[in-house]
């Protein structure tokens, strides 16, 4: 129903009180003094239902002291001087199953308790839609919840099975965008606009930035859009200035882009696209220092962004917009490029917050969309990333496959830097599967063409490569060219990665030496500097697994088993099973019995699908759990460097 002025509302309550219709005044103060005086002397109750504003609802209010009003709306009403609110949330889960058994019986419910919760959630828990999907079940008794929950859990056509008799979820959310599109409010007509562009591009959650674009207009004009559809409940505020529309909100916003033509709503997409591309652009900016890496990973400009202030800007704005990015390069990779630059940025965050199953998510469909568009660029930054995927994942030899796959398209390109960077990682990578002459050729070839660009940082990770291939066979040696890496890292403009790489490799080749005191100081100063940059995830769990070993090592068990308790919870978070693996190795080191043997089947449940030769030992363990004493390997195992941002 279209809600009444005023006017109307005055009228019709004085008719209802018996006032003689030719003599209700037509200016509606008069009609609003008339109203007060006949409800003055009485004990009424007035309810108010589905108030548009407060301006529609103070020429109601009467003034004597036996009377009350209860008003509702789908806005806040602030604006009311004087009224006690009472915000309603969605039902509970228990209220709405009472809910859909009040209406089509307790049997229907407990049929299938479990279609029937399903059901629930599909309505989002919603009187209405509770309401409509109840009086359906109860009119035909051989639609049962199950069949009814399957039709609602198809997108396409979900309002369609949310309407009944007079009940209409489309129908009550169209009356809401209606009032907005016909106010004489610019924030309102603007509200409209805005419900319908979120509909064309249909991300989780919003901000001003990308409603902005969507709406082509500034963001000052944006968030207040925003605010009004949280105003009218078509969008929820989940925190400040971020909002996320209910399904059912989102599919009616699809159907209302769905009536807009079709080249304002492809330049709508394309606009937020560019914005998102710029913004993960920007994150490149604040994550990476000035150098080659910083060229090698910042792709062109497409729009333009605010910059980051600080890195803990960049790393929050990655961790608020990563599920957007993710809806964004699902949908639109193989037809927009936008897309694709969306993922090539976002490497830094994904590589140092150690989001693996979004970095995995992002490249392959990077991938798939780069050949699909014949983009070799695009293709070789996806097998370069996912090569370091795998990597960080344990998976030695799909790595190495498809950093051979990268590096020839960077040679075809002639890139000669991104080509210098997959032979380091060639090289690295060989060293891990102890293919150690391939290994020492690659990576003087690696260290040549980072000499004639005067590269420092590739020539600083070649070294620190070098050291850790040497470490197999003369340690002392290793630690020469881990501080040749150090020295040469020295000379860059912020050599942070470097400096913690190369402390984390010398701890390392102290405990091959048998050193552990010399070793502690060089991680406790590798996870100090990893503290005061960005804290990368895959440098953090290398340093504190060198750490752990180093503890056990000197004889400090309680600490260590402190350490890995930390450092399972870290790689929990991040759905990381490669260094929750190697972690259960080391934790079951340091206890006894069925407690130690429980660490190390959960390490190989975690380790399965790798190529570490730390499950081989796993399994030895587990075979000789119940012999005494074992000798301990704590110190023999080292880490090798991460690849350098592809």
């Amino acid at each position: 129903m279209v809600p009444l002025e005023p006017a109307q509302a005055l009228a019709s309550l004085l008719r209802d009180l018996g006032t003689d219709p030719r003599q209700i005044p037509q200016h509606p103060d008069e009609a609003a003094a008339l109203l007060r005086s006949a409800l003055a002397p009485t004990r009424t109750l007035l309810v108010l239902d589905d108030a548009a504003s407060a301006a529609q609802v103070r020429p109601l209010l009467p003034a004597g002291p036996g009377c009350a009003v209860v008003v509702t709306s789908r806005t806040p009403l602030a604006a009311l001087d004087g009224a006690a609110r009472f915000p309603l949330d969605r039902l509970s889960r228990e209220e709405s199953v009472a809910l859909l058994a009040a209406v089509c019986g307790q049997g229907r419910v407990t049929a299938d308790s479990d279609a029937a919760t399903r059901l629930v959630g599909l309505c989002g828990q919603l009187p209405l839609a509770l309401r409509i999907v109840a009086a359906r079940l109860a009119a035909r008794r051989a639609l049962t919840t199950e069949a009814l929950a399957d039709l609602l859990t198809a997108e396409a056509g979900r309002l369609d099975h949310l309407e009944y008799d007079d009940l209409s979820v489309r129908r009550s959310l169209a009356v809401a965008h209606e009032a907005l599109l016909a106010s004489d409010r610019d924030a309102d007509r603007d509200a409209a606009l805005a419900l319908r562009r979120t509909g064309a591009l249909d991300l989780p959650e919003y901000e001003a930035p990308v409603i902005a674009r969507l709406m082509d207009t500034d963001e000052r004009r944006a968030a207040a859009a925003l605010d009004r559809l949280a105003e009218v409940a078509l969008l929820e505020e989940i925190a400040y200035g971020r909002y996320a529309p209910h399904d059912l909100v989102r599919d009616f916003a699809r159907e209302l882009a769905g009536r807009e033509p079709e080249p304002e709503r492809t330049q709508a997409v394309e606009r937020a696209l560019c914005w998102y591309a710029a913004a993960a652009r920007e994150t490149v900016l604040a994550l990476l220092p000035p150098g080659r890496e910083r060229e090698n990973r910042l792709p062109p400009a497409v729009a333009e962004a605010t910059p980051f202030a600080s890195i803990e800007e960049a790393f929050a704005w990655g961790d608020r917009e990563l599920p957007n990015a993710v809806a964004l390069v699902e949908r639109y990779a193989r037809t927009c490029r936008p897309a694709l630059l969306i993922v090539r940025a976002l490497f830094p965050y994904l590589h140092r917050r150690g989001r693996l199953r979004e970095f995995q998510t992002l490249n392959e469909l990077a991938l798939d969309a780069a050949r699909s568009r014949g983009d070799l660029e695009a293709e070789a930054h996806a097998l370069s990333d996912l090569a370091a995927l795998h990597f960080m994942c344990g998976r030695i030899e799909q790595s190495l496959a498809l950093n051979d796959e990268a590096i020839a398209l960077w040679r075809r390109l002639g890139r000669t830097s991104r080509t210098q960077r997959g032979l380091g990682n060639r090289g690295m990578l060989l060293e891990r599967l102890g293919r150690t002459e391939e290994a020492v050729a690659v990576l003087r070839e690696s260290l040549e063409l980072a000499e004639q660009q005067q590269d420092l940082y590739g020539i600083a990770i070649i070294f620190g490569h070098l050291g850790n291939l040497y470490e197999h066979t003369d340690a002392r040696l290793a630690i020469e060219y881990h501080t040749r890496s150090l020295e040469a890292g020295d000379g860059i403009d912020d050599f942070r990665l470097i400096r913690e790489t190369a402390h984390c490799n010398l701890g390392y080749a102290h405990l091959r030496l048998g050193e552990p005191a010399l070793a502690l100081p060089h991680f406790e100063e590798s996870l100090r500097v990893l503290a005061q940059g960005d804290n990368d995830w895959h440098s953090q769990s290398q340093s504190r697994l060198g750490l752990i070993r180093t503890l056990h090592a000197l004889g400090r068990p309680a600490e260590a088993r402190r350490e890995c308790e930390s450092l399972l919870h870290r790689a929990g978070s991040r759905g990381d099973n490669y260094t929750s693996g190697l972690t259960r190795h080391l934790y079951g080191q340091l206890l006894t019995g069925e407690e130690a043997a429980a660490q190390w089947r959960a390490a190989l449940r975690d380790l399965d699908g790798t190529d570490t030769p730390v499950r081989d030992e796993l399994e030895r363990l587990l075979a000789t759990a119940a012999a005494a004493p074992r000798q301990s390997s704590v110190t023999s195992r080292r880490r090798s460097t991460p690849p350098p941002p592809s």
